[in-house]
């Protein structure tokens, strides 16, 4: 397998990169996405009781304590208590917007992976296909499978390209939405915290 690579030429280093830093990125953010690092449901349990039990104090030093992103945005909603449905709301959506950019921090790149490593793969078949047409014009077609050897040489960057490309692809597009299923119940989680404590 080594070998298949390194005829590949020298862009098969960048490409293979490139996968290693695809799949770094992924299984962090797999493990950073969790929902029970983001959304833990004993804690916004907890948070519940003390709001039902006049004990708003109580529950904004708990979410204080605790560093999830449904902790901060709760404690935007505890900060505001007995103001305006609206009022609350409004802190609460910019707490939201912060928390859910953070969730989405690095998974671009893996976006970005998946789009130019085919792209990597195809410059070095270019590349690949120039060096055989400059071994033809020097030395002519002679024998027809040397030709054909260093034309599937050349192809070998784009197969590597298209085997990183694919997987970023879908890995990128898996975090995209368990972000979006993050996001929807944070917010569902948080117009419940909103009418619990606004005074209208």
């Amino acid at each position: 397998m080594l070998d298949f690579l390194i005829q590949g030429g020298p862009i098969i280093v960048p490409i293979i990169a490139c996968s290693v830093i695809a799949l770094g990125v992924f299984l962090e953010r797999l493990f950073a996405l969790q929902k029970s690092r983001i959304i833990p449901d004993q804690f916004i349990k907890r948070i519940e009781e003390l709001v039902n039990d006049n004990r708003v104090g109580d529950a904004l030093l708990l979410c204080q304590e605790n560093h999830n992103p449904m902790a901060r945005v709760m404690a935007a909603a505890l900060r505001c208590a007995d103001k305006t449905r609206s009022r609350i709301k409004e802190s609460v959506e910019e707490v939201g917007k912060y928390e859910g950019a953070m969730l989405e921090r690095y998974i671009e790149i893996v976006g970005t992976i998946a789009a130019i490593t085919p792209l990597l793969g195809l410059l070095g078949t270019v590349f690949g296909m120039i060096k055989v047409f400059q071994r033809v014009e020097e030395s002519g077609l002679g024998d027809p499978s040397v030709f054909a050897s260093g034309i599937w040489e050349a192809l070998i960057t784009t197969a590597v390209g298209l085997s990183v490309a694919i997987p970023a692809f879908i890995f990128y597009k898996y975090l995209l939405s368990r972000i979006d299923r993050l996001i929807i119940e944070m917010e569902d989680r948080s117009l419940a915290m909103i009418d619990l404590v606004a005074k209208d």
